[in-house]
């Protein structure tokens, strides 16, 4: 079992690293389309290219296992509302006021959120990989605090406690994917939590045409919506699932705190965002907290011998996602 875990280690990380620089340039450009497309409009559509995108390769297996999804209901709605309906809607709504970096920072604070729910779950995090995860949270704390919110002062805005929620609901999300049932594929589950997702926007989506009218469509309005419907949502979605399933939510929230890094690089080159010496020095922290938080030592096992993340992956092999998969 050690050897599986030590052997799904080296592609779980990379498919945890895929998603977080993905994810990345999500969060840039909600901040670029802030003041063209409202935000519910932009998490509806970013949705409906997602499931274009999507079908070709899991309509088919969704149609397969139908019956499994429609036992599995209540669970699969829970983790659409979470992972598709609120958390991307709570992003698009911080980027009216919040700057990108800012909300790469508070996101690296889902992790931490990951790793207790995984704790109070019986899992064992290990001395090392505790004390990654709280130098990498203490690097994003001194960023927040660094004066780089919404207000430009320091403090918290409007923007940043949308942010917060997000994060939270994150966390939330990526914890419940921990309990996929395992008759769920990766594919099936992921396409069914799009459907849903999307459907459950519907109303807000009517409201906010009513009340704010629609978009034009534009290079710089559909290539964005392009990219996070396409990259950030389809790819990233599905490779953040199989990195959990192979490695566990909590590793893979560590590789996830590589995101603020991420995040200031790219609003620095593309929307001018600056980053001072303080916040390299932050950034400092939070790179060593994943080196720290993601050692093959610190090892992972449930309480008492339970199922190991790397017994998840095996499940998981053929079918996409493992029922540990984070977009499950």
């Amino acid at each position: 079992m050690a050897r599986r875990t030590t052997a799904a280690l080296g592609p779980g990380l990379l498919l945890a690293a895929v998603a977080t620089v993905v994810w990345s340039g999500s969060f840039v450009t909600s901040r670029a389309l802030h003041d063209t497309v409202p935000p519910v409009q932009a998490a509806f559509w970013r949705w409906i290219v997602a499931l274009i995108a999507l079908a070709p390769f899991a309509a088919r297996a969704a149609w397969r296992e139908r019956h499994a999804l429609r036992r599995h209901l209540p669970y699969t709605t829970a983790a659409a509302l979470l992972g598709v309906t609120v958390y991307n809607t709570l992003v698009n709504q911080a980027g009216l006021t919040t700057p990108a970096a800012t909300m790469g920072m508070v996101m690296a604070a889902a992790p931490v959120l990951m790793a207790l729910y995984e704790r109070l779950g019986g899992a064992r995090l290990g001395p090392r990989r505790a004390l990654g995860m709280l130098t990498a949270f203490a690097g994003v704390l001194l960023l927040v605090g660094s004066g780089a919110g919404a207000a430009g002062a320091g403090g918290l805005g409007t923007g940043d406690l949308w942010i917060c929620a997000a994060a939270v609901c994150f966390a939330s999300y990526s914890a419940l994917l921990r309990r996929r049932p395992a008759e769920l594929g990766g594919l099936a589950f992921l396409f069914a939590t799009f459907v849903l997702g999307t459907l459950m926007l519907l109303p807000a989506y009517a409201a906010s045409l009513a009340l704010q009218g629609g978009f034009t469509p534009s290079t710089g309005t559909v290539g964005p919506l392009v990219y996070v419907g396409v990259l950030s949502s389809a790819l990233a979605f599905f490779a953040w699932n199989k990195a959990i399933a192979l490695v566990g939510a909590a590793r893979a929230g560590a590789v996830y705190y590589l995101q603020p890094v991420c995040v200031a690089l790219l609003s620095w080159a593309l929307l001018g965002e600056a980053m001072g010496v303080r916040e390299m020095l932050c950034l400092g922290l939070i790179l060593g907290g994943v080196v720290l938080g993601t050692a093959a030592g610190g090892g992972q096992t449930a309480a008492g011998g339970g199922r190991t993340a790397a017994g998840r992956g095996r499940a998981a092999a053929g079918g996409g996602p493992g029922p540990g998969g984070r977009p499950r």
